[in-house]
């Protein structure tokens, strides 16, 4: 990626349009395929390190969509439907649908997918075929609910509803991690809760008093990066920080049966965030099937866990607690390390 042959104003443009939330009413932001390629190169391969991060957890976790077609809702430049197919094996996938309201984005998509898996049959998805799809397999949603009015969220739903399985990854602010807890609620009957939550029941962050706090974490970007020339000069233009990539996830399969992996056993938890450093000691909120709480982990009682706390960048935010009232003093990472 080299800044110097990027189109900044294009990408300032989709940059604040994007700040300003103003996509959901501001028409087809994609002008070109060059606006394309640029973010593609650039603000989708930042969302595409969140992907990795979810992705990188389900496998941990042991889990693979159903074998059968998938379909990228909101493709944009088809960032998430690609890491999806690489992540698990396009031979699990017997075909690539893509749908966008913008016909430049659906062509670019295609494009960048048969470039990557030439094998693969793909196919754009026209929104009067989304109202009656049976989807025999996955539903893909990428960085779509602050765009979308009340109606095509409903829609959206609906199509939810008749996928077999749901992986919905959404930038991870406040707002949006409430939007895709409700999500969460509307389809948890119908749907065994994969990832992030360790457990199916309603949502603790719903619980009166829990109003402040939401379910996010912090995908890892590539180490390399910080040592490329081109995305420090890229960051340092477009004002923001690589080592932030907050997200918010929902992974879904459809009941009955259950996912390919066992539950998390019982007392295993999530972090939620990252924790909050002090000398000596950290705080973190943990949500589990009880309750979401604040942990304290003092340094001297657990120093190997406390320096991973402390500079976390691969490792799942899964945890077995062992408590006295709100302080920790013995956890462990789940998956256990191999």
């Amino acid at each position: 990626m080299d800044p110097d042959t990027l189109d900044w104003a294009a990408l300032d443009r989709l940059r604040e349009t994007f700040l300003q939330g103003k996509s959901a009413s501001a028409g087809a932001y994609w002008h070109s395929r060059s606006d394309l390629a640029n973010y593609d190169a650039t603000f989708g391969e930042r969302i595409g390190w969140k992907w990795d991060a979810v992705l990188r957890e389900l496998r941990l976790r042991g889990w693979q969509p159903p074998p059968g077609p998938v379909l990228d809702f909101g493709c944009g430049s088809g960032v998430a439907g690609l890491r999806v197919i690489a992540a698990f094996g396009a031979e699990r996938f017997t075909k690539l649908f893509v749908h966008d309201r913008s016909a430049l984005a659906e062509e670019f998509a295609l494009f960048r997918a048969r470039e990557e898996f030439s094998t693969l049959a793909t196919a754009r998805l026209a929104r009067a075929e989304l109202a009656t799809l049976e989807l025999p397999g996955t539903l893909v949603v990428s960085h779509v609910l602050n765009e979308l009015p009340d109606n095509q969220r409903r829609q959206l739903l609906a199509l939810a509803r008749r996928a077999q399985a749901v992986i919905w990854v959404e930038p991870g602010t406040h707002a949006d991690s409430g939007e895709l807890i409700a999500v969460r609620e509307a389809l948890r009957e119908e749907f065994v809760v994969v990832a992030p939550c360790t457990h199916c029941e309603a949502c603790g962050l719903l619980a009166p008093g829990n109003e402040r706090h939401w379910c996010h974490n912090f995908a890892p970007p590539p180490p390399a990066i910080f040592a490329d020339s081109g995305w420090t000069r890229f960051a340092r233009r477009a004002g923001i920080d690589l080592r932030s990539l907050p997200y918010s996830f929902l992974v879904l399969e459809r009941k009955p049966g259950s996912p390919d992996c066992p539950p998390p056993p019982p007392g295993v938890s999530r972090m939620l965030g990252i924790p909050r450093l002090y000398k000596g000691y950290l705080k973190l909120y943990d949500c589990s099937s009880t309750s979401v709480r604040e942990l304290m982990l003092q340094k001297r009682d657990l120093p190997e866990l406390f320096a991973s706390l402390a500079d976390e960048s691969e490792a799942v935010p899964l945890f077995q607690w062992h408590t006295e009232k709100a302080r920790a003093h013995a956890g462990t990472h789940w998956p256990p390390a191999v």
